[in-house]
């Protein structure tokens, strides 16, 4: 057997070559794999995807069993792909779209019936797929059904009705009309306001909407912090006691020491007093004390005896106080 230095070069190299990429293949594509994957890939035609979108759960008696892998436009239907792991689905699976959580979020859950095994191979058809209607496209019907309802029409026809029906219609009905055309023309006038609710409903609803993973996250987050904060509700009790133990303690210190305190405080009073009417005294004594200080520091600094001189004992030249020479005398 050769050894590794007497091998190709050229043929190692293609070899490794090969083998980062297999790897780096398997590491990005191994769900697509038959074993080690995310399981078999199965379709499903609906009317509409209702929202639907890769990558949504896909659930079986509440369990995740997979995920949705994308979806594609079919003529007049739409088909869904999905894998479904360590589950059994049976040639009468009913697939159904359903709304996750109350922001608008999907997941295509699945009721395996049936006596035999699904084919993978054979889509699950529309008989048996199920399409909800969201709450946001509920808003938006309402509010384009609204807007293309004249208002003013309204209102006229149930006048005209009320007037027609006047002379020989018993009074409940007479009133019930009356009634009718009263609220026809409340809403004929508020038909502006009640379009730009109902706009404004439909774009918040749909923010909401597009903004389920923030608030799912910030929702997920929150119970975290709950978790945390009663998981340490034994610590946070302890501290509380321990503090009230504290203050109690502190209390009873102070109450044992009160004769004590008192003329302790009382005295201190008076030396706080004497300090504040002396207080230009103690500024002008410190303030001196900074130059006597540094002359007596001069005068010992030279070694262990004093450097100073006696101004006026021998008579200057000059006249004046000056020593005799540098230094002075000692």
């Amino acid at each position: 057997m050769k050894k590794f230095r007497e091998r190709n070069p050229v043929l190692v190299g293609m070899v490794g070559g090969l083998l980062v990429a297999a790897v780096g293949l398997t590491t990005f594509y191994y769900k697509d794999l038959p074993v080690i994957g995310g399981g078999t890939t199965y379709t499903a035609e609906f009317g509409e995807a209702a929202g639907l979108k890769p990558n949504d759960e896909v659930r079986v008696a509440g369990v995740k069993v997979g995920e949705v892998t994308g979806g594609s436009l079919d003529r007049d239907h739409v088909k869904v792909t999905f894998r479904a792991k360590n589950v059994w689905l049976g040639d009468e699976t009913v697939a159904a779209i359903k709304i996750k959580t109350l922001l608008g979020q999907k997941n295509l859950v699945l009721d395996p019936l049936g006596t035999k095994e699904l084919n993978s191979d054979t889509p699950i058809p529309r008989q048996r797929t199920i399409t909800p209607y969201d709450v946001t496209d509920a808003f938006g019907d309402l509010a384009k059904t609204a807007a293309a309802i004249n208002t003013d029409q309204l209102a006229e026809g149930f006048r005209a009705l009320s007037q027609t029906f006047t002379a020989s219609t018993p009074d409940q009905v007479r009133r019930t009309l009356d009634g009718l055309t009263a609220l026809s023309r409340t809403i004929s006038s508020r038909d502006e306001e009640l379009k730009q609710l109902l706009t404004n409903t439909s774009k918040f609803t749909g923010t909401i909407a597009q903004r389920t993973d923030s608030i799912e996250a910030l929702i997920r987050d929150g119970g975290v912090l709950l978790d945390e904060i009663r998981a340490r509700r034994d610590a946070i009790a302890a501290l509380l006691d321990g503090t009230k133990n504290l203050a109690s303690q502190l209390s009873a210190l102070v109450k044992e020491n009160q004769a004590q305190l008192g003329p302790a405080l009382a005295q201190l009073d008076r030396v706080t007093d004497v300090l504040q009417r002396n207080q230009a005294n103690l500024d002008r004594g410190l303030r001196l004390a900074g130059p006597f200080y540094r002359l007596i520091g001069n005068g010992v600094s030279n070694g262990p005896w004093l450097d100073t001189y006696l101004c006026g004992l021998v008579p200057a030249a000059g006249g004046g106080c000056v020593p005799p020479k540098p230094g002075g005398g000692r």
